[in-house]
């Protein structure tokens, strides 16, 4: 039999268990475990969490990341010489951690570390000052709330400086940037590919021809781009940008034309991807304009990056700087220790429009004397900032504090929208969705022939909303022909 039209034998409805009460008539998605619930936005007030304290006395060369696979953290910091770590689990209102465990029993610093989810494993860079300052590295693998290493190994044999790394995706791939101390400091590049609790490298190559100061590596899932931003130690330490493409064939990395993003001196120049505008955004401190905290939006095209102007988020001195976006809220935060010496915590959240930033009016997270502001880490499960630093006011003890800023959160994404409630669930009843193909017929208010989009309060509208997602063409005033 010639079928024209939908195929009656192709099932076009799809019966789910609710997840909080469905009403009838309504946008719903699918959630990770299977069950379904409305579109919805949720009103979050700003939150500052309880200090935790992870370590009796100071710590520094701090660097953090967030393993997807376990939703954990790691914190690694050096104490008393030695690199040491911890598994942090964070709840809705603080954090609690798991035994310190060291890394590498020699003289520890320069700590840079990355979470690859292809591996799922952690990976962690730093100099070794028990073996010529050498680059080393080690791969953890959490389990509950521990972690353990394999054997440490070498990946740059001379003496290194100002470590960097972040995982990509595209590639599966691990990048890592570094000062080249036995190569006259240059800025340098190298790729591995992690597997088991080793990694192996390609060839490092340079992508500044002089000092490279502290660097921040930053992964465009878009482009499949990784950016460089580090100062310039050996022109005026202007604030460079640079664009690298990864070779995953032979793990060969090569690299666009510089852009200055700050003419004058940059210094604690950091860098994070500002997902919901698809920018790049630095934070650094403008030693040629009082030391005043700053920021930069970069857009990447090809193998380049453009800037847009600099725009200040702090007009005293701002030290200890570091950055994160805030997936939840689609902002950029920058933390930051406020003030010529001794200052407190700070937030600024950004908000990106083009190639600028506006910046709200900037949160005090703790009101004592801190520093080590720069290694705080983004949860994205429980949507909440890890700030870490020393508090100078308590034996400089090191310390974390949860933070959360104000936002709305929604549950809609570009890809989790399946269809139109067909009738009405209680949650942990069974629902059944009208999804893709089928005709909604349970709608009110709809203009014939016209395209709705998926609005984040869970209503229907003929303009996209932010994500864009597409609900369907409406045939009547109360049919619609589900996109799904």
């Amino acid at each position: 039999m010639r079928i024209i039209g939908n195929d009656p034998s192709v099932p076009r409805q799809e019966h789910a268990v609710a997840s909080g009460t469905l009403p009838n008539g309504k946008p719903v998605i699918v959630n990770a475990d299977g069950t379904v619930s409305v579109v919805e936005s949720t009103s979050v007030s700003q939150i500052i969490g309880s200090e935790v304290k992870f370590s009796d006395g100071p710590t520094s060369d701090n660097a953090t990341t967030y393993d997807t696979t376990n939703d954990k953290g790691v914190i690694f910091y050096k104490r008393s010489s030695r690199g040491k770590c911890r598994v942090v689990t964070i709840s809705s209102n603080g954090a609690s951690y798991g035994t310190e465990v060291e890394f590498h029993a020699a003289d520890t610093s320069a700590i840079a570390a990355c979470f690859d989810s292809n591996s799922g494993k952690i990976a962690v860079f730093y100099r070794d000052g028990g073996d010529s300052d050498k680059g080393k590295y080690a791969v953890g693998t959490i389990s509950g709330t521990d972690i353990s290493f394999g054997t440490e190994a070498t990946f740059e044999n001379a003496a290194v400086s100002a470590i960097s790394a972040v995982y990509d995706p595209t590639n599966n791939r691990i990048i890592v940037g570094y000062q080249d101390e036995g190569n006259s400091n240059y800025g340098t590049a190298i790729v591995g590919t992690l597997s088991g609790t080793s990694i192996s490298f390609g060839t490092a190559v340079v992508f500044l021809s002089s000092t490279a100061g502290p660097n921040s590596l930053v992964f465009d899932p878009t482009s499949g781009k990784t950016v460089f931003v580090c100062m310039d130690n050996g022109n005026s330490n202007k604030g460079k940008a640079f664009v690298a493409t990864v070779d995953s064939s032979d793990n060969s990395i090569a690299f666009g034309s510089a852009a200055i993003f700050e003419a004058g001196a940059a210094q604690e120049v950091v860098a994070t991807m500002d997902l919901s505008a698809n920018r790049v955004v630095t934070a650094y401190r403008d030693s040629d304009d009082s030391h005043k905290g700053t920021a930069c939006v970069g857009t990447i095209s090809g193998t380049s990056i453009s800037f847009g102007s600099p725009v200040v988020f702090d007009t005293g001195r701002s030290e200890q700087i570091g950055i994160v976006y805030h997936a939840g809220a689609e902002k950029t935060v920058i933390l930051y220790s406020d003030g010529e010496d001794n200052g407190p915590a700070t937030s600024a959240v950004g908000t990106v429009s083009g190639t600028t930033i506006s910046f709200a009016t900037a949160v005090v997270i703790h009101s004592g004397g801190v520093r080590e502001t720069d290694a705080s880490l983004y949860d994205p499960d429980n949507k909440r900032i890890l700030v870490t630093y020393k508090d100078l006011d308590d034996s400089q003890d090191a310390k974390t504090i949860t933070y959360t800023p104000a936002f709305t959160d929604k549950n809609i994404t570009s890809e989790n929208y399946i269809g139109i409630t067909r009738s009405g669930a209680a949650s942990g009843a069974g629902a059944i969705i009208d999804t893709q193909g089928a005709i909604a017929d349970n709608l009110s208010g709809l203009t014939a022939g016209q395209s709705y989009f998926v609005q984040t309060d869970g209503t229907l509208g003929t303009t996209a909303a932010d994500p864009s997602v597409f609900a369907g063409t409406a045939v009547s005033a109360t049919k619609l022909i589900v996109k799904g």
